[in-house]
């Protein structure tokens, strides 16, 4: 699939899904053909590649929108809260990392396929 295909299905930008299939393509999970006919591959066994994989291949982004405003502040109310929206987030992060890290690429295609069949409806990305 195209980079232009894929922005589309994903509402971005081309060259936001060229730099993040690139980092995938370090790790070995895609690989891209240049011209006509060209475009992203998967290139990896789907039962051994989990979200989490994924997720470090794209250098980990920040998973939460929410955090720290500032991490030095002469506020004790600011100071209070970082405290513990600190200790809770690292709770959360690390539990959503333990369960990406038990979803793999096969139980998403598997999923997907499911879903498909049960519309009867041709395999279309969504936008």
């Amino acid at each position: 699939m195209t980079s232009e295909a894929l922005a589309r299905a994903l509402n971005t930008n081309p060259v936001v899904v060229r730099r993040l299939m690139g980092g995938l393509r370090e790790h070995g999970y895609v690989h891209s053909e240049k011209g006509h006919g060209g475009g992203w591959t998967l290139s990896c066994q789907l039962d051994r590649v989990t979200l989490r994989d994924i997720y470090e291949a794209l250098d980990a982004p920040r998973l939460f929108a929410i955090g720290n405003r500032s991490e030095k502040t002469e506020c004790l109310v600011e100071e209070a809260v970082n405290d513990a929206m600190s200790g809770v987030l690292a709770d959360v992060t690390a539990q959503l990392l333990a369960r990406f890290g038990q979803i793999t690429l096969a139980a998403l295609h598997a999923d997907f396929h499911q879903r498909l069949a049960a519309r009867h409806a041709p395999a279309t990305l969504c936008k």
